[in-house]
């Protein structure tokens, strides 16, 4: 198999869109690669990040794949958990603590730190409504997240969020008041399920 047909099955894996790196991974060159992009007339869509003029941009999983120290949490995670019917205008991840979020920022990307010890708890990946894979949280760290945030949250999202969580038939109430132990904030969360359960 010569570079090009590597590289097209490589974009065809992932729905048109490839990384420089996933090219150097599987052996072809930087100078084949950029070869390849000028060719095909790829654009270039973040650094190391290219998208075939034929493909549907993912913002999601083009965020995703440029840091994989993000994971889509509070407004984004209720969307991506089906907690929401509102798409974010802005999309929130969580990073740890010490990370440098300024690019994001940049960006127009909400950004919330929390210490290493709580980073990966609750972490799943959810499709887009693209169809690619994506980190986020679980319906139950993400109501914690937005009972923690809830200053910095849209009243009406969180409040339908919550409705449609006590609806939701896989929604794990033990889990969610470990979560809530977790960060401090199980007295909110129970007054909360009072009024919903």
């Amino acid at each position: 198999m010569n570079y090009e047909e590597e590289l097209e099955k490589l974009i065809d894996g992932t729905e048109g869109i490839i990384k420089t790196a996933d090219a150097l991974d599987a052996g072809i060159s930087k100078p084949a690669f950029y070869n390849f992009v000028k060719e095909e007339q790829l654009e270039r869509i973040s650094h190391g990040i290219y998208i075939s003029p034929d493909a549907w941009e993912d913002d999601l999983y083009v965020l995703n794949l440029r840091s994989n120290q993000v994971i889509f949490s509070h407004e984004t995670a209720l969307y991506l958990n089906d907690l929401t019917d509102c798409e974010p205008v802005e999309y929130s991840v969580t990073v740890k603590t010490g990370y440098n979020p300024t690019n994001l920022k940049k960006d127009g990307i909400k950004v919330f730190t929390i210490k290493k010890e709580l980073y990966e708890l609750g972490m799943i990946t959810k499709k887009t409504p693209f169809g690619h894979e994506v980190r986020t949280y679980n319906m139950e760290r993400t109501i914690c997240d937005c009972v923690r945030s809830r200053n910095n949250i849209d009243n009406q999202i969180f409040q339908d969020s919550l409705k449609h969580y006590s609806k939701h038939p896989e929604k794990n109430i033990r889990l969610l008041m470990s979560y809530a132990r977790e960060f401090r904030v199980d007295k909110i969360v129970l007054k909360y399920l009072d009024i919903l359960l």
